[in-house]
């Protein structure tokens, strides 16, 4: 696991894919924001398309690539969390977060994280892709 948040950690936009409320892909920058208890969490306004297709179909895919090439594919299925201590820790971890949601009892921030996750790093170096999974 600690590959992986050092990869999303050095490689701050990710992209993330869901099926959109249209049945189509959709994909879209996105962040990671934090590891607690050994879970990968992103968040999100429950305003935006994006919430109600998860809610509506929990499956996510996360890319993201390097400077040098590198990427990695990321899978899961999205659980929410109220967790308040998480939401803060986010809200002081990230300017852009804060500056959008003010504090973590907007009514709006939504937190959420990855189980039954699985990634893939590869790069153009011919070695075989690395696999990860909780």
């Amino acid at each position: 696991m600690n590959e992986v948040i050092e990869f999303l950690r050095e490689n701050p936009i990710q992209y993330f894919s869901t099926i959109g409320l249209d049945g189509r892909p959709k994909v879209r920058p996105f962040q990671f924001m934090l590891e607690e208890d050994k879970k990968m969490y992103f968040c999100t306004s429950n305003k935006k398309e994006v919430f109600s297709e998860i809610q509506k179909n929990p499956y996510v895919e996360i890319c993201s690539t390097s400077s040098s090439f590198a990427w990695m594919r990321l899978k899961g299925k999205v659980v929410f969390s109220k967790d308040i201590e998480v939401k803060k820790k986010i809200i002081e971890s990230s300017d852009l977060v804060k500056s959008i949601y003010k504090d973590a009892e907007n009514p709006i921030f939504e937190i959420f994280y990855l189980e039954e996750w699985k990634a893939v790093k590869a790069d153009f170096s011919g070695n075989s892709p690395k696999e990860y999974n909780i």
